[in-house]
């Protein structure tokens, strides 16, 4: 007689875990805190949870798309993609690995918040040289979650991934 064993929930969140988001490939959706949950129930059916970094975030489709056909290459096809809004999704999700995964792509990761949990970005080091000489030149960068700089030093653009 052979017997089956189904795989665990935190085997099937590993798969889930490491779909890459389109917008930033060197960051896993786990990486950038949008993985909120993963359950697999006693039929075989998947169910994730997601929060999108804003509303309206155009990346959630692809993502959707690229959970399910991740789930579908590991042979499970009974699988239900969910939104969550709240709570708000917060850069303070993200793991220290995908903001040093941010630095070494070129983009300057989110700042910690400052005392009383406010922050006022002043200036943001550059990804490239280091300095903290650097100005913003527009609030929107090549996403809407990432805001547009410039260093002084070496002069090259860059995206800064803005603390939400």
């Amino acid at each position: 007689m052979v017997t089956t064993v189904a795989p665990a929930a935190d085997e099937v969140r590993v798969v889930v875990a490491a779909v890459l988001d389109p917008e930033v490939p060197v960051l896993t959706i786990e990486d950038l805190g949008i993985l909120r949950d993963v359950t697999l129930d006693d039929a075989g059916h998947v169910e994730v949870t997601i929060t999108p970094t804003y509303s309206g975030c155009p990346a959630m489709d692809a993502i959707t798309d690229d959970v399910m056909t991740a789930l579908a290459d590991h042979g499970f096809d009974d699988v239900g993609v969910r939104l969550v809004l709240a709570p708000a999704w917060t850069t303070d999700w993200m793991s220290d690995a995908g903001k040093q995964k941010l630095l070494d792509y070129g983009i300057a990761p989110p700042q910690p918040r400052g005392a009383g949990g406010v922050l006022v970005a002043l200036s943001v080091r550059c990804p490239q040289c280091g300095s903290a000489d650097t100005c913003e030149l527009s609030r929107f960068g090549s996403t809407a979650c990432k805001s547009l700089w410039v260093c002084t030093v070496c002069k090259e653009p860059f995206d800064h991934f803005k603390r939400i």
